[in-house]
């Protein structure tokens, strides 16, 4: 039997909607920075040749061009003011989430509640400005080596530097505001964006190669039903959950007496989300962001890496796996499902797992349980970011095809949707709230004055 929130959430409207006022302005905050960060990506990098640009991404479009114009929502391949996107800020988080883990400090400061939170996410913001200078410098020295600038020289890279640092900085402002005034989690809405807007882009080219004789139609009619059926396997596995029963002791409240309850806590077979995948991905992008437009004048260890790192390649294959199974259990034990948070919270609610008691022996049960579920959510997030990769190498797929950009599109979808589903649910709640304190503080028939209560009699 469905409970009252399912059935309020089942009943739920464009009409419901529509009387969301703050529901209303968060959705078009959101969509207002999201436009901002759109005009962006067009907005050029000063003293690029955009001629000679323009004709390096068509050769390079396929390739890692491709990988990396897909996490900067093509502002790469018009070398925008986005040109870095938003990946220095993913890759300083990882960078801080790795330390914070093993640095025994930077473990007491997450212990300390928001003001630790507030500190480390101080220390992020530091090492992406860090990490955006070592970028932008390297892309700087790059686009001149490729011959792509006008004018080369120290005004030209303290221009790049300066351009791109603070373009990365602004998305990552764009990414918190929308996190805490918008709708959705603002940086996984920059890339989900970037995705979508290229999409057209690389229909076309798709088709267009159809057209041309290059990819056989069976092979378009095969791709178009892998894709349905990975969105839909991603789908279902994004909402499977491993329920645990969580059993509630009898208790007093004043003089009334509450009988036990038994409710359930659900774990996701991928509480991670898509995060492994944009970790992976943007550690797979840190030696190739720099020597792309490096043309001829990469080096002879950077070539080496690129050619067995290059997508489709075997090492990278391997390495992306390993990398998403290793982030999918250090983002659920670290961030997404702490399970001595949760046995603590459960310890002091009165809540127990029939069976198991409370404290130490719950957080080992939660662990073991978590541990085994990521063994299927790992492989999942693996074979959902591969095998489309592997077909891709092999049938000349565009880049935006990949079980990557599949997987982060419809991730952020869903997480977005029930944002919004769980905001309208309050909106719900409150009007009903308020109905029932209008009706009870007026009597049907008494001109709509209060009704006084009378004093209890002495005896």
């Amino acid at each position: 039997m469905a409970s009252a929130a399912e059935q309020m959430a089942a009943n739920l409207s464009w009409g419901a909607l529509g009387k969301a006022t703050e529901l209303r302005q968060r959705i078009w905050f959101t969509l207002g920075l999201l436009i901002i960060y759109r005009l962006g990506t067009y907005i050029p990098v000063p003293g690029i040749d955009g001629a000679a640009l323009r004709n390096f991404m068509e050769q390079a479009g396929s390739g890692i061009g491709g990988m990396l114009s897909m996490f900067t929502g093509g502002a790469l391949g018009r070398m925008g003011v986005f040109a870095l996107g938003i990946m220095p800020y993913i890759s300083a988080s990882i960078i801080v989430q790795l330390l914070a883990s093993m640095v025994p400090a930077l473990e007491q400061m997450k212990k300390e509640g928001e003001q630790g939170r507030k500190k480390i996410n101080q220390y992020t913001r530091y090492a992406t400005v860090a990490l955006a200078l070592f970028q932008a410098y390297g892309l700087a020295r790059s686009l001149e080596a490729g011959g792509l600038a006008h004018d080369p020289g120290a005004f030209f890279q303290a221009s790049v530097v300066i351009t791109l640092v603070g373009g990365t900085m602004f998305l990552m402002w764009l990414g918190e505001q929308i996190t805490a005034r918008g709708i959705g989690n603002g940086i996984s809405l920059i890339i989900f964006v970037g995705i979508v807007a290229e999409i057209p882009g690389a229909l076309a080219q798709f088709f267009s190669q159809g057209r041309s004789g290059a990819i056989s139609t069976p092979v378009i009619i095969g791709i178009i039903v892998m894709v349905i059926a990975v969105i839909t396997f991603v789908v279902f596995m994004e909402r499977a959950l491993r329920k645990i029963t969580i059993q509630y002791p009898r208790r007093q409240v004043g003089m009334k007496v509450y009988d036990g309850q038994s409710s359930h806590l659900p774990i996701k077979v991928n509480p991670a989300g898509v995060i492994p995948a944009i970790f992976a991905s943007s550690l797979l992008l840190l030696p190739v962001t720099i020597s792309t437009f490096s043309g001829n004048e990469t080096g002879p260890i950077m070539s080496r890496v690129l050619a067995y790192f290059g997508p489709g390649q075997p090492l990278y294959l391997i390495f992306f796996a390993g990398m998403i199974i290793f982030f999918a259990y250090f983002y659920t034990q670290n961030v997404s499902f702490k399970s001595d948070d949760v046995a603590d919270n459960l310890k002091n609610q009165g809540g127990f797992i029939p069976g198991i008691r409370p404290g130490k022996k719950t957080v080992d049960y939660l662990d073991y349980v978590v541990n085994r579920i990521l063994v299927i959510g790992s492989v999942y997030l693996a074979a959902v970011c591969l095998l489309p990769e592997i077909v891709r190498g092999q049938f000349s797929v565009p880049f935006y095809f990949g079980g990557t950009s599949v997987l982060i599109v419809v991730s952020v979808t869903m997480d977005t949707i029930n944002q919004v589903q769980s905001h309208l649910l309050a909106h719900q709640y409150e009007g009903l709230i308020e109905k029932s304190q209008l009706r009870g503080k007026r009597k049907p028939g008494s001109g709509g004055k209060p009704k006084k209560r009378k004093a209890p009699a002495r005896r």
